[in-house]
């Protein structure tokens, strides 16, 4: 005998919303989530297809030089003739570049170091002393001393963000868990068994992470201008790869002739930096649960 399935049954796997939606629903609903994930998504493919959208970034004419923008140079062009358009593309794919590594990088390092603080309190206490050491140094100047220690590149300039934004990964995850260590069903799991590493996995990790994706996307706005600033410094990325930060350094000499050689690539670094905080913003409303339930 075939089982027939009710029209109860049949509705409520009708209504069983996909992937897509289940995705899609949150940042339609939330309008800060949608701004920024828009503006981003612009901005990102901007990025990744720069080398089609746009000419050589280094081509230079001195016939060209400096003229502003037009039908053929949409952004102008800087002393050297090279297309503004097409360096500003190009320094997209440095910025997002750096801000995402760093924030990917951040993230991983300072979660294992903030669950293993807040879970052994020995451990704590000799980590977080590092921490607040390396968080009493300023970000910019602690990067500007690595980078000048060896030859400046983007690898060295991923790196010497990175080191003085894990701290406050840290602190972040370890004030998660040591709150969660006191839950009741913490403390149900430890009586029942679960300890250590599958303690940590089971029950602490997936309550971590909602906290660290809004911690990861200040960080990788924070990376992006950290990265602009050691650019305009010259201690950033080389000349020879276009940076939002070493064009706004080079067309600062021709301000008050050619105004668009900074503006322009400093309108983008600031709609980057903003898209990326609004998806911060809106997904910190979105994933918590107190500031959720009250919208």
């Amino acid at each position: 005998m075939v089982a027939v399935p009710s029209d109860a049954a049949l509705d409520a796997t009708n209504d069983t919303p996909s992937l897509a939606q289940r995705i899609w629903t949150p940042i339609r609903r939330n309008p800060t989530i949608f701004a920024g994930a828009v503006l981003l998504t612009i901005l990102v493919s901007l990025a990744v297809f720069a080398p089609w959208l746009s000419v050589d970034p280094l081509k230079q004419n001195t016939i060209n030089r400096l003229r502003p923008p037009s039908e053929k140079f949409w952004f102008g062009t800087d002393q050297f003739g090279r297309d503004n358009f097409a360096r500003t593309l190009h320094g997209a794919r440095v910025s997002l570049v750096v801000g995402i590594t760093v924030a990917a990088i951040s993230a991983v390092l300072g979660l294992a170091l903030g669950i293993l603080c807040g879970y052994f309190r020995r451990l704590d206490a000799v980590v977080m002393r590092v921490m607040d050491g390396i968080m009493a140094i300023p970000s910019i100047l602690l990067a500007i001393a690595l980078i000048t220690l060896t030859r400046p590149g983007l690898f060295i300039v991923v790196v010497a963000i990175v080191i003085p934004e894990v701290p406050r990964v840290v602190r972040v995850v370890r004030a998660v868990v040591l709150s969660i260590r006191a839950q009741p069903y913490i403390e149900s799991a430890i009586a029942g068994g679960t300890r250590g590493l599958k303690l940590m996995v089971r029950h602490i990790l997936p309550n971590t992470l909602a906290p660290l994706i809004v911690q990861a996307t200040y960080i990788c706005a924070a990376a992006m201008l950290i990265e602009a600033g050691l650019s305009f410094l010259g201690a950033g990325v080389p000349l020879e790869i276009p940076s939002w930060g070493n064009i706004i350094a080079q067309g600062r000499s021709f301000f008050l002739r050619a105004p668009w050689c900074i503006f322009i690539p400093g309108a983008f670094l600031a709609l980057t930096v903003l898209a990326v905080n609004l998806l911060g913003d809106g997904l910190r409303d979105r994933l918590d649960p107190r500031l959720a339930r009250r919208m």
